[in-house]
């Protein structure tokens, strides 16, 4: 099954990558986003790790294989017009969910690096209650000193945020920033800074998501 969402952007006309149950079938829908130089079918590999049949999963593909240009801390001008169409693309898949019956309560918004910096932005700019946010080794979008007044409530959502204290693209004090103003937002943070890992994705990040998404 692949989606398409209709052109408007750099990124809109994109495939959405699907795997798992039809929409109509699916207790959850994950919204999938991809890191820099990655792709859709790429980052659906992480659905591999867990036994979710009941979950579908939906990857939307940046063109270029990049959201926007630049650093998530550069002026968020300079990063158009890709950050403006990269979230609108998980706008307009957030309410196609609904249509099919998948309220924003049963959407899981995920991604990695660029795209967890993405998913989060979406999150902040667009809060209500959600299945889960998960932010995988990224931060809200902007330089140093950007306002986080953003309106709205996650009312509980589970926000699930990790990182490493050395990631060479995310500065942890971006992370903990994030953290904080999803706290603000009622949200339930939960953040995790891992020692010296690096730029990936580890063991008790994907066990941690696992219980979030009831895995079996």
């Amino acid at each position: 099954m692949q989606l398409m969402v209709s052109p408007e952007g750099p990124h809109d006309g994109q495939p959405v990558v699907h795997r798992g149950p039809t929409l109509s079938d699916a207790r959850l829908a994950v919204v999938l986003m991809h890191g820099r130089g990655d792709s859709a079918a790429g980052i659906l590999g992480l659905a591999d790790q867990f036994d979710l049949p009941d979950v579908s999963w939906l990857a939307p593909q940046a063109a270029g294989h990049a959201w926007y240009p630049y650093t998530f801390l550069a002026p968020m001008d300079q990063n158009q017009p890709g950050l403006d169409s990269g979230l609108r693309v998980m706008g307009k898949l957030v309410q196609q969910l609904g249509v099919e019956g998948l309220p924003p309560d049963r959407v899981v918004l995920m991604g990695f690096s660029q795209g967890a910096c993405l998913a989060q932005e979406f999150a902040a700019r667009h809060a209500r209650r959600y299945a889960a946010v998960i932010g995988l080794s990224g931060g809200l979008i902007g330089p140093p000193g950007t306002p986080r007044d953003y309106p709205g409530s996650f009312d509980g959502t589970p926000v699930f945020l990790g990182c490493s204290d050395i990631d060479s693209h995310i500065p942890v004090e971006r992370v903990t920033e994030s953290a904080e103003t999803f706290r603000r937002m009622q949200a339930a943070v939960d953040e995790r800074i891992y020692p010296g890992m690096g730029h990936t994705v580890n063991r008790d990040e994907l066990d941690a998501i696992a219980r979030l998404l009831g895995a079996r």
